[in-house]
């Protein structure tokens, strides 16, 4: 069975008849951010006199929040979201919070954007408004002169007079504005947008310091984990195999002490140090499997999923396209990520069925888990899926969960993955 590969949901568009209504908000709301602008730039020589300190405490609160509303309008338009360029306070407190706010350039380019979207943002959305309300209106145009007294709607453009039946002369007018909407209503709403995105966007200087947060997070949160891991490792080795190979050590002891006087006695005790050993020789394999897999190492990426997906209790389609092996390090990451979604398919979705696709296209690592189960997946600290996510993240790769109430649950992993690392493989087949 091929699965068809589902790209992560683009951030939602505004079906075209809602759009000339947002148009007209947010040419409303254009205005209302004047009264922002004003606000802050008052507060800031007050800060002189102390009164201008609870001023911007509350004022940049609502820039922020006003501008981070906008970005997620704009994201309809633009079909991406406009990330949020703010710089983060190194300490609590008021004051950093406030020194931190004010050095910041994303404070000033949203105080900038509410004068400019006054003015240029106004002038756009409302021209988008006004085409498609004037098509309306002169559309309707014989309608309204029938239904109104003399002299309301009677002389259009204060030219000339007409009456019901020669009132159709204006439908044309009517229909020129409505295909002028047609083309150009979107596309204002649009350079609206991606007017607002160079100003509430992070700079190039920003975007890499955002870049370089994430990163140290990420790396801070593997380093956590991977001291987890080791203590996790050293546990089980403590509690499983060291138990088992020191109870091993001293059942031979006393085996090497009877076995002169008590040949039954050191036989029943080196027929439990084999069992002991058989144990321990177990859990060491199940502990080496749980760190790199032997079939991973062994027959690669491919191999090692089909291999998981036979071990399941229901059926997986496994379907596998790639020109090549990966590096080791982003192979051991796709296979344990595909491990843990279909864990989580298996402890908690009821599932019956599950697909799994891995392609690479684009110089990325394209991974697809799904099943059919109830649904409800959620990406949430401390979870299965928070898991993939920051071992993902430590790659440099994303996770997109699609899972309405009631299923189907849909796993959308991406890996960055160079052509020129991959090794070349005789075939990749299908399962």
């Amino acid at each position: 069975m091929t699965i068809t590969q589902q790209a992560p949901k683009a951030p939602m568009r505004f079906p075209r008849l809602a759009q000339p209504f947002i148009a007209l908000g947010m040419a409303i709301l254009a205005e209302i951010g004047i009264a922002f602008f004003v606000l802050n730039v008052v507060a800031v020589p007050l800060i002189a006199v102390w009164v201008g300190i609870p001023m911007l405490l509350v004022f940049v609160p609502c820039t922020r929040w006003f501008a981070n509303c906008h970005r997620v309008l704009y994201a309809g338009f633009t079909g991406s979201v406009i990330p949020k360029p703010y710089k983060k306070p190194p300490m609590p407190g008021i004051l950093m919070w406030l020194r931190t706010t004010l050095s910041d350039p994303a404070t000033w380019r949203d105080v900038a954007w509410l004068l400019v979207n006054a003015v240029l943002g106004f002038t756009l959305s409302l021209l988008s408004a006004v085409l498609f309300l004037a098509s309306l209106f002169y559309l309707i145009y014989p309608f309204l002169v029938w239904v109104t007294p003399d002299g309301v709607f009677d002389q259009p453009f204060g030219v000339f007079r007409v009456n019901v039946a020669t009132s159709f002369v204006m439908i044309p007018f009517g229909l020129l504005a409505f295909m002028i909407w047609l083309g150009a209503g979107e596309r204002l709403l649009k350079a609206n947008a991606f007017m607002a995105r160079s100003l509430l966007g992070p700079t190039e200087s920003a975007q890499l310091a955002i870049r370089v947060r994430e990163l140290a997070e990420s790396r801070a949160e593997t380093v956590d984990t991977q001291a987890a891991e080791l203590r996790r490792i050293e546990r089980d080795l403590h509690d499983g195999a060291q138990a088992r190979l020191a109870a091993l050590s001293m059942n031979l002891g006393m085996a090497e002490e009877m076995v002169n006087r008590d040949p039954a006695q050191a036989a029943a005790l080196l027929t439990e140090a084999r069992e002991s050993a058989s144990t321990a020789l177990s859990e060491l394999r199940d502990l080496v499997r749980g760190i790199h897999p032997p079939v991973l190492a062994d027959r690669g990426l491919e191999g090692a999923v089909k291999a998981l997906a036979m071990s399941l209790p229901f059926k997986v389609d496994v379907t596998i396209e790639m020109p090549g092996r990966p590096a080791a390090p982003v192979e051991s990451a796709a296979y344990f990520a595909v491990a843990e979604a279909l864990a989580n398919a298996l402890k908690h979705a009821a599932a019956t069925t599950a697909w799994v696709q891995i392609t690479h296209e684009h110089e990325r690592l394209h991974i697809l888990v799904g099943d059919d189960g109830v649904g409800g997946a959620t990406v949430r600290p401390g979870g299965g899926l928070y898991g993939i996510e920051r071992r993902l993240a430590a790659f440099d790769g994303t996770l997109t969960v699609a899972s309405p109430t009631g299923g189907p649950t849909t796993v959308i992993m991406e890996l960055p993955c160079e052509s020129s690392s991959l090794k070349i493989t005789p075939s990749s087949g299908k399962a």
